[in-house]
């Protein structure tokens, strides 16, 4: 999920100051309720523990700004560099992801210390005014935790789904129900043409969102809301689970050596459908948008539904103009939410992330930054899809129209799900 970005403009100091101050806070209160064990424990090898995260976010920032922009920089840990790089290959040897759960040391409390001195030595670097290009880089680094936050967030509702206890992460509050109206979704067309998508270039983007360019689409119809669990729940009981007909190849393999019956989180028993939630084991609303699925079942469902997924580039278009608000995590809901009245596009931004069927690729023109932060994206554009739109658990203001979150097509445990598209 980690992205750089291209230079494209100098952020203005004073503002940087209050965003890294911002993010960095935030942080430290979505760990806030949990314990040293809980920060602690890796639930899957693609899972990291809540402590890591914190400390991973930091390790960044001492490693692509303060080593080599301020002067003097004394390094809190040398060995740091070993247990908390992710995946730069030219930065040296590190941890074995599989393996991040087995660092009990550092404590959380050592962890907050790393964090504090980061934080001291970002602020004497925005006193001492600093060069453009560590500007820019603190902040993708801002960004860079944000997406942090989210899979945070992401791991320890799968954390705490191993537990036969189901701890919830926040107060378990239930969230009321509601019959799903019934009715179908509306398809709105598009006539397709010559459109262009991509960054603008003004303000922050990630690297992978430019450069912008122009593509050709054929006419096209996108649903005005998301597929809603009442909906899934007529896809399990139709047998869809059981039917190849349904599944491409790789998923039907899925389906039969990890038995997927249903999505992840979900459970049934005679009061009907369960899911564990960051709230807690609550009834599944038949209401909301459906969520935990990975691409292969999301297809698998457009195409019992005759229809298919969306490419990123018509989401992208049908996008262009809407106003970037929803359920994201600020809004302490930690769950999606049925869709409200209106008309047009619904849900577009947050609640859960859209499979698209478009892969992970580069745009035309697209060239990896310079230097160690051009491993964020290059070098994962094989073998990922990409998702749009953000979640409930992503933090808001980080989503744009153009913002391309991008994952394996078997991942199920990021808070995504899925809206139909047809040809015209």
């Amino acid at each position: 999920m980690d992205a750089a970005s291209e230079a494209r403009f100098t952020p203005e100091p004073s503002r940087l100051d209050s965003q890294y101050r911002a993010v960095r806070r935030k942080s430290l209160e979505l760990v806030e309720p949990l314990s040293d064990a809980d920060a602690t424990v890796q639930s899957m090898p693609d899972a990291s523990p809540a402590k890591w995260h914190l400390a991973h976010t930091s390790w960044f920032f001492e490693t692509m700004v303060l080593q080599p922009y301020l002067h003097g920089y004394r390094v809190f840990d040398v060995r740091y560099n070993y247990l908390f790089n992710s995946y730069y290959d030219s930065v040296g040897a590190r941890q074995p992801r599989p393996q991040r759960g087995v660092l009990t040391r550092p404590t959380l409390d050592v962890v907050r210390a790393y964090r504090a001195h980061v934080d001291d030595g970002i602020a004497a670097l925005l006193r001492a005014g600093s060069a453009a290009r560590a500007l820019e880089l603190i902040e993708l680094g801002c960004h860079h935790e944000q997406q942090h936050q989210e899979l945070l967030l992401t791991d320890i509702l799968h954390l705490f789904a191993q537990n036969p206890l189901q701890p919830a992460y926040k107060a378990p509050e239930p969230l009321p129900t509601q019959a799903a109206s019934g009715a179908a979704p509306q398809f709105l067309r598009f006539d397709g043409g010559i459109v262009e998508i991509g960054h603008d270039r003004r303000g922050f983007a990630f690297d992978s969102e430019g450069p912008r360019h122009r593509v050709l689409l054929e006419p096209f119809a996108l649903a005005d809301r998301l597929v809603t669990n009442r909906e899934w729940m007529d896809f399990i009981d139709d047998g869809a689970y059981r039917n190849p007909l349904l599944w491409l190849s790789d998923g039907w393999a899925r389906v039969q050596a990890q038995a997927w019956t249903m999505p992840l989180y979900w459970q049934h028993g005679e009061d009907g459908y369960r899911s564990m939630s960051l709230r807690g084991a609550q009834a599944v609303d038949p209401a909301a948008p459906v969520t935990h699925i990975s691409a292969y079942e999301a297809d698998a469902y457009a195409r019992w539904a005759g229809k298919r997924l969306p490419g990123e580039a018509e989401w992208e278009h049908a996008a262009d103009g809407i106003a970037i608000s929803g359920n994201f995590a600020d809004s302490g809901r930690l769950r999606p939410k049925p869709v409200g009245p209106g008309s047009g596009l619904q849900q577009m931004f947050g609640d859960v992330w859209e499979w698209t069927r478009s892969p992970f690729a580069p745009y035309p023109r697209f060239k990896p930054a310079a230097g160690a932060v051009g491993e964020y994206n290059g070098k994962f554009m094989s073998g990922q899809l990409v998702l749009r739109g953000g979640s409930c658990v992503t933090p808001a203001g980080h989503i744009r129209a153009s913002y391309r979150n991008f994952f394996p097509p078997e991942a199920r445990w990021q808070f995504s799900g899925l809206r139909l598209a047809e040809d015209l």
